[in-house]
């Protein structure tokens, strides 16, 4: 199995992530992604870098290679993600990926145009893909519908235009992706939730490799370890509202104080790596890559201590 480690914009200031995932690579890991955001999903995360500067960085200082799952149509113009993705992959060429979804609030409020329902987000999220791969084969791409571009084109093009995975966590949105996605990635901890995602995504004869982002918190017992995800995903308890539609931190840090749910059950918690390890596994049914993220902020302890263990445990078992 394919063991990547995802590194938290939300959670570390972009330089000591820096630091993280060159260790990360050291002690095993086999690959890295992050996500593109503007703001945290709550106050007490307290970060949020701009990961196409970082993953530059990243990816000079590091061999492996490294994804990002990022939101086009509204924050960013298709064409202006496609000149992003465009020079990352051609300055590391088969390194790079970058996974599209539909967007969340908390990151693209600040345009300050209207927020979509979800379907209209679909469709743009559908139209800014097909611009994208257009403009990453050359083309020259005007387009006048949900999202607008006027005779495009990109001209610094990698050899060959990397991977477009779709994001996806329902298996309506897993399947409409499936029509023009090299791939999927995906995000829970509900076995059979995440199977029915995956079978959707298959079913409509979706191609590529699927991708599985879980959440862990490990810690040296695991009552300490249920503390950390109330402190750090609090918002993982934001279940009676949709979480794609809270425009800032404090409102989710609001909605989970008000909610019955216990954020530690939105992750993997515990204080054994190869209990984890084993509580990962089973989510792993059709599932090609599994990228881990530990949701403390002591990455250095995690990745030097924790996650050798891990890997280790997850590799046996694959």
């Amino acid at each position: 199995m394919f063991i990547g480690y995802h590194a938290s914009h939300e959670q570390l200031a972009p330089s000591e992530l820096l630091s993280s995932v060159q260790l990360a690579e050291r002690v095993g890991f086999h690959g890295a992604m992050c996500s593109d955001h503007l703001a945290p999903w709550g106050v007490a995360q307290g970060h949020s870098g701009y990961a196409w500067s970082w993953l530059g960085a990243a990816l000079a200082l590091t061999r492996f290679g490294f994804g990002v799952v990022t939101a086009p149509g509204q924050r960013y113009h298709p064409a202006v993600a496609a000149q992003a993705i465009a020079t990352l992959a051609e300055m590391f060429p088969g390194r790079f990926w970058a996974a599209l979804g539909s967007g969340e609030l908390v990151n693209e409020h600040v345009t300050g145009d209207p927020w979509p329902e979800k379907g209209e987000r679909d469709r743009r999220l559908d139209e800014s893909a097909s611009v994208i791969r257009r403009l990453l084969h050359g083309e020259r791409v005007d387009h006048d519908g949900a999202v607008r571009v006027h005779d495009a084109r990109v001209w610094s093009l990698p050899t060959a235009p990397p991977l477009l995975v779709g994001a996806a966590i329902s298996p309506g949105t897993a399947e409409r992706v499936a029509a023009w996605a090299d791939g999927l990635i995906t995000t829970g901890t509900d076995a059979s939730a995440l199977a029915d995602a995956i079978g959707a995504y298959r079913a409509a004869g979706g191609r590529g490799e699927v991708s599985l982002q879980v959440h862990v918190s490990i810690a040296r017992t695991a009552d300490d370890a249920a503390a950390l995800a109330r402190d750090q995903w609090r918002h993982g308890a934001v279940t009676r509202v949709s979480p794609w539609d809270v425009a800032q931190p404090e409102d989710f840090d609001r909605l989970a104080a008000e909610s019955d749910a216990d954020p530690a059950e939105s992750v993997i918690a515990g204080a054994e790596p190869h209990e984890i390890a084993d509580r990962v596994r089973a989510l792993c049914a059709g599932v090609d890559r599994v990228y881990l993220h530990h949701i403390g902020k002591d990455q250095r302890r995690f990745v030097e201590e924790d996650a050798p263990a891990l890997i280790a445990a997850l590799e046996e078992g694959s």
